[in-house]
């Protein structure tokens, strides 16, 4: 565009310089003297526009030489003395050449050309390869954004590092906020006089202020069994590094009904709402309270939830009363229902089956048409004689239907009840659970991340040994007399049998109280230890695990299968708990390929170790003595592998979920 002007001024030009010389020819013919002055004048106009023209060429061409030198000049200062890295590389991604920044990361006479770049990160070679146009590196202690130039073969690094510390600062002045609650303050101090209560009181507020003042947060008592605590990210993290050690602090201040008083704690973080941090701070409370107390549960913007503590047995806290209000409430329930489903866990065992049924026999005591969703072929072995019992009940066995057959079934006004478990991805079948607004959750597992949404009433007692012992419960304090035939009795029996391990483990006086109630009913011992008889190739199964056993740290066995030989959870679950009888044995786990070809674990211990954080670090779950998990895609060994890392974890103090 500026040749073509250029080309019509030029035209322009020499056009008006020939019409002047046309008018001067004509102006000379007519008065050549006038003509020959005006030619002189022209002359001395186009002499004196050349001269001019000439001067101003050699001033822009200066200019111009000047000018390339500067620019020339700045260019090569600024490839020296720019504030960031420049690196050029061959195709064996070694260092062709490097301006002088990146002097100062080699020492005072050497150089880095000839290097390769990986003796500057490990992940540049990678994210070259990759095809990455830039990513995150620290060199030295100082932080570096690299950015990638493929076809130049070209790298620059520029420094982050007063970035990356704006960014930790401001993540680690992210507020968190803590609701501290003494789980079993109440029972403690109601047979208490004024001067043990004021005395207790004055020893847990004077070790909670030591601890605030240790790691600098704020602490404000809001009522007798409460705290407020207001802290950082970063003080969070040191207490999680210090795995919450008030936890045990607390534990040791014993009471004078020699009973341990325990803290519950529920944190919220990872958000600039205080509400919102509020709201996360009392749902991790109930999560970790839900769980049993003796914990710490931290929930951040995503829901995602991380346990500390948990080491001790929950102690008996529910009192009769509360059962009673359950009771009249699910009593209600039912009554203002069309129908009743109940639904245990997948893979049913006796408490499961035996709770269905006393849940069913609590709505037809309401008048209430009741039915058990139950998949028989997800059945183990371990039920399937009390099964073949109830199938011989002409009367039980119609109200046990399919999922399918339940799915059909179900309205808008149907009650599901859920019992034995509150993980909606363990359910006979999940989908009942979005076809009614009307869910009821019974179950004694501790509370898990995983739980079913806005459940209309909930019933978790983590202290019950079984959630047939629960139901139990609930069935005497339900309207008029409870009639129980003896196998309907018997199946609840064998529920709390069962998870009792024959009344030894996780059994209270409640529990007692609960079988003596259904032994009343008419439930039959005898028949229960037919039901729980085992076939003799189960037991040479079982043997086959124990046989496998070794002793990996004092008081922890573990037990494998034969790669390529599956075993029934029933069988697992038994050689855990066989394990757990032999001298020395504080903690047994059993690993083993399952019929459906996951990987199963099944853990137990005598309250020492709490198996239940250990299973969940491997998304599993359960209770202190008695847990499990099922994992998918990987080999008995590295299963094993990952067991000994969580353990040895575990023991020396890492025994957080």
């Amino acid at each position: 565009m500026n040749d073509v002007k250029k080309l019509i001024t030029n035209r322009t030009i020499w056009l008006l310089h020939a019409l002047t010389v046309v008018l001067l020819g004509i102006v000379i013919y007519y008065h050549w003297i006038i003509g020959i002055v005006l030619t002189g004048i022209f002359a001395l106009i186009i002499v004196s526009g050349l001269r001019m023209e000439d001067r101003l060429k050699r001033k822009i061409e200066q200019y111009i030489s000047t000018l390339s030198y500067r620019v020339k000049k700045v260019g090569e200062e600024a490839l020296l003395e720019m504030p960031f890295g420049i690196v050029l590389y061959n195709d064996e991604y070694q260092i062709e050449w490097a301006n002088p920044y990146m002097n100062d990361f080699m020492e005072a006479d050497d150089t880095l050309i000839g290097e390769s770049l990986s003796d500057l990160s490990d992940d540049l070679i990678k994210a070259i390869k990759d095809e990455d146009d830039e990513l995150r590196i620290e060199i030295d202690g100082k932080i570096y954004r690299a950015v990638i130039k493929r076809e130049e073969k070209l790298v620059y690094f520029f420094d982050r590092t007063m970035y990356a510390e704006l960014e930790t600062r401001y993540q680690n002045e992210e507020t968190v906020i803590s609701i501290i609650y003494l789980d079993n303050y109440e029972e403690l101090t109601q047979a208490m006089d004024d001067t043990s209560k004021s005395r207790m009181n004055s020893r847990v507020t004077s070790i909670l202020n030591r601890w605030s003042k240790e790691y600098g947060f704020y602490l404000k008592r809001t009522s007798q069994e409460r705290f407020l605590a207001v802290m950082n990210r970063e003080i969070l993290e040191k207490l999680e590094s210090s795995k919450f050690e008030i936890l045990d602090d607390v534990r040791e201040l014993i009471s004078d009904q020699n009973v341990p008083l325990t803290l519950s704690i529920g944190i919220g973080r990872g958000t600039a709402e205080l509400r919102e941090l509020g709201d996360m701070a009392q749902s991790s409370l109930d999560l970790a309270l839900g769980r049993g107390g003796d914990q710490v549960a931290i929930k951040d913007e995503h829901g995602k939830v991380k346990f500390f503590g948990g080491k001790t047995n929950p102690m008996e806290k529910r009192t009769r009363v509360r059962a009673r209000v359950i009771s009249h409430a699910l009593r209600e329930l039912v009554n203002e229902s069309e129908q009743v489903l109940i639904m245990g866990h997948k893979m049913p065992d006796m408490d499961s089956i035996g709770s269905s049924v006393g849940i069913l026999k609590l709505a037809q005591q309401n008048n209430k048409e009741g039915y058990v969703v139950f998949d028989r072929d997800g059945m183990n072995t371990g039920v399937q004689k009390l099964i073949d019992e109830i199938d011989e009940d002409d009367s039980l066995a119609e109200q046990f239907v399919s999922p399918d057959e339940a799915l059909d079934m179900v309205t808008k006004n149907t009650l599901i009840v859920v019992v034995d478990t509150h993980k909606p991805s363990m359910v006979m079948e999940e989908k009942l659970l979005n076809r009614t607004e009307h869910v009821v959750v019974i179950d004694h597992h501790r509370r898990a991340e995983e739980f079913i949404n806005d459940p209309t009433l909930v019933y978790m007692e983590p202290y019950a040994s079984s959630t047939a012992e629960l139901v139990t419960e609930l069935l005497q304090y339900q309207d008029g007399r409870v009639k129980l035939s003896t196998l309907e009795s018997s199946a609840l029996l064998a529920g709390i049998i069962v998870d009792t391990k024959s009344f030894t483990l996780r059994t209270g006086s409640r529990t007692f109280d609960a079988a003596s109630y259904l032994r009343s009913k008419g439930a039959d011992t005898v028949f229960v230890q037919k039901l729980l008889k085992e076939d003799l190739d189960v037991y040479v199964k079982r043997s086959e695990l124990i046989k496998n056993a070794t002793v990996f740290k004092e008081g922890v066995a573990i037990a494998k299968g034969n790669e390529g030989e599956s075993y029934g959870p029933i069988i697992i679950a038994q050689a855990a708990d066989t394990l757990l009888t032999m001298d020395g044995v504080q903690a047994s786990f059993v690993i083993s390929e399952r019929s459906d070809n996951q990987i199963g674990v099944s853990a137990r211990s005598l309250g020492d170790i709490n198996v239940q954080v250990l299973m969940e670090k491997m998304n599993g779950g359960g209770h202190l003595t008695n847990a499990a998990t099922q994992l998918e895609d990987t080999t008995i060994e590295q299963v094993e592998e990952q067991l000994r890392d969580i353990i040895d974890d575990y023991m020396q103090g890492g025994n957080s979920s």
